[in-house]
């Protein structure tokens, strides 16, 4: 099945969770100790993560900083979503919504980082000529008026299913959208004077020159208008909100959108399409909505997510730490792998673990190698306590993710020669050491491989 493709523009979404217990003397607000900050990708990140929950492949193509919520973004999506970064003008846009007692209390918003008019890198425009649907999640940012971008979704839109997930700031969906997906308020803001959500989607769907509007409607579904008129597409009785508390919200139409998406690229109508996705949204709701997508940074803010590699770096740095960093394929991870990352972690203060990507694996071992799939990999090592985080490349060689790395160190087996290893130059440049430790005799992937066949 071909990819699944999400344009549009991604955000660094953090709450910082506490306890407010009392008011502030200064001025009769609630003081709020913070126990925990935990943060996720927003905006279209967010999407294609939840996108990625039940599509195979995802494809992020979306503009990304070179800050630290850039980096930051990187890391929590990947390995589960390819991330194709565009240029971005100015700073990564962040959400910090203040939380106490389940409620949010204030958001703050930083950031004005906008997508620019550039057209399309060739690599780019090749991943989204080759989608089996597209997901636009449009935030305003500016990715849906670049005119490379609106001429190539107008072609797309002729062969493959289009989502659009519309924004106030952002621009029009391009005609010939498979399926708009805006929620109630949204769509009252584009045709002002009209209430009623079967006569907003019947309207918009002629206004967009769309094949089909859901407008969605919270609690109640969402309403549907395509070719055969309007339809109201309710929540199943099994998906909805227990109890009588205020649910979190937050990411439901990123669900819904997703979730439509994925439905019409494995072959679903729109009235299929969005009744999963009405459902779909609705239990993600209750499993605590986007809140249970977050990456935990425990009690002490942290200005870098531990699974993101540069960002680690950069840490370790100002704080005057030790950086270790490491490399391979670690294929089928066994015991010669574990020693090795155990005692390279031994050396110093975090551990960064530069990881051959699928590419890099079949140029360097052939083509029936991986067997396991880089995201996969890379899941597997950040889950050892002793792998901070990891870093994929696309070389054959981990040179160019050391030139942004710097380690103190770079640890590999004593299998290997110094002379054996052309990045030694690139670290001893950045001031680093190489360093050989003793590898677990008889323990080899390819050699693993050549036993499971043989018996």
């Amino acid at each position: 099945m071909r990819p699944l493709v999400v344009l549009g523009d991604t955000l660094l979404d953090v709450d910082a969770e506490g306890t407010a217990d009392r008011l502030c003397p200064e001025a009769p607000v609630p003081v709020v100790d913070l126990t925990a900050r935990r943060r996720r990708p927003g905006g279209a990140g967010l999407a294609a993560l939840l996108a990625a929950r039940s599509a195979a492949e995802v494809v992020l193509v979306t503009p990304l900083g070179h800050d630290e919520g850039g980096h930051a973004l990187t890391g929590l999506l990947e390995p589960d979503v390819t991330v194709l970064p565009l240029p971005l003008h100015g700073t990564t846009v962040c959400k910090t919504r203040i939380r106490a007692g389940g409620q949010s209390l204030v958001r703050l918003d930083s950031g004005d980082g906008t997508a620019t008019a550039e057209p399309l890198p060739a690599r780019v425009r090749e991943v989204i000529e080759d989608a089996g649907a597209i997901l636009v999640a449009d935030y305003g940012r500016g990715v849906t008026r670049n005119p490379d971008v609106r001429r190539l979704l107008r072609e797309r839109a002729e062969h493959v299913p289009v989502v659009w997930d519309p924004h106030p700031r952002g621009a029009q969906p391009v005609p010939g959208i498979a399926l708009v997906t805006p929620n109630l308020a949204e769509a009252r803001a584009v045709l002002a004077g009209h209430d009623e959500p079967a006569e907003l989607a019947k309207l918009l769907r002629g206004h967009w020159h769309a094949d089909a509007v859901a407008v969605t409607v919270g609690s109640r579904g969402a309403v549907l208008a395509d070719g055969l008129g309007e339809t109201n597409v309710p929540i199943p009785a099994a998906a909805r909100t227990p109890g009588h508390t205020a649910p979190d919200t937050c990411g439901a139409g990123d669900r819904f959108a997703a979730a439509a998406t994925t439905a019409l690229l494995g072959g679903a109508d729109t009235t299929e399409a969005v009744a999963t996705a009405v459902e779909e949204a609705a239990r993600f709701v209750i499993a605590g909505g986007a809140t249970a997508l977050s990456t935990n940074d425990g009690p002490v803010p942290d200005p870098q997510p531990a699974t993101d590699a540069f960002g680690l770096a950069e840490r370790v740095r100002a704080e005057g730490g030790r950086l270790i960093a490491t490399g391979g394929c670690f294929d089928l991870l066994h015991p010669g792998h574990v020693s090795l990352l155990r005692q390279a972690r031994a050396l110093g203060d975090a551990l960064a673990v530069c990881l051959n990507s699928d590419a890099s694996v079949r140029a360097l071992k052939g083509p029936g190698r991986p067997l396991v799939r880089d995201r996969d990999r890379a899941r597997l090592l950040t889950a050892l306590s002793f792998v901070d985080a990891v870093a994929v490349f696309d070389e054959s060689s981990p040179a160019a993710v050391l030139e942004r790395l710097r380690p103190d160190v770079w640890v590999k087996g004593g299998d290997y020669a110094q002379a054996d290893l052309p990045e030694r130059e690139v670290v001893e440049r950045h001031g680093g050491e190489v360093v050989l430790v003793p590898t677990v005799p008889g323990y080899s992937t390819s050699r693993l491989v050549a036993a499971a066949a043989s018996a």
